[in-house]
């Protein structure tokens, strides 16, 4: 796992094309040629994003049922390898069941712009295609939608990668 930071003044991507590259990636993936097959807990879902908007600037958690756990933003933010922990992989597993579970309750995607401040997106990705639900963060957070409980255990799963993030810089 590891933070990086990447800055066109040394010859490298620029934050945003990072975050864009990375997250383009996700949402171009193929589950059936990439490996992805239906299990008896994930019988529709094979991974999901949670987007939030802050300001000018937007954080991504990708999630899928293989175990890949990553989360980037536009400011060049990136923790990849999330995937090679146990807590992390168990967060992002209790994720997507939370997903599989709600599923019917998200709509088909037809767009996949980025959340403005204060909105949080939930995308599902499944073997029929994305589906997704949007709404003020606060609205998650505060358990004052239907889909709260889907948004905190996303939230739990960043919160796993913060705290291996924070006992790596403390060592």
């Amino acid at each position: 796992m590891f933070r990086r930071r990447r800055t066109e003044a040394n010859g490298e991507q620029s934050p945003r094309e990072l975050y864009d590259g990375l997250r383009g990636q996700a949402l171009e993936i193929d589950p059936r040629r990439d490996g992805f097959e239906p299990t008896a807990e994930l019988s529709r879902v094979w991974g999901a994003l949670l987007e939030t908007g802050y300001g000018t600037e937007v954080a991504t958690l990708l999630s899928l049922s293989d175990g890949t756990t990553s989360l980037y933003t536009t400011t060049g933010f990136v923790i990849i390898g999330g995937g090679g922990h146990s807590q992390v992989v168990d967060a992002t597993r209790q994720f997507l069941v939370a997903i599989e579970a709600a599923l019917d309750e998200l709509e088909p995607e037809t767009t996949t712009t980025l959340p403005t401040d204060g909105q949080a997106v939930i995308r599902a990705l499944t073997f029929d295609g994305r589906r997704t639900v949007e709404a003020p963060e606060d609205d998650f957070g505060y358990d004052r939608h239907p889909l709260s409980p889907v948004f905190h255990a996303g939230q739990a799963v960043i919160t796993e990668l913060r705290i291996l993030t924070e006992r790596r810089e403390k060592n």
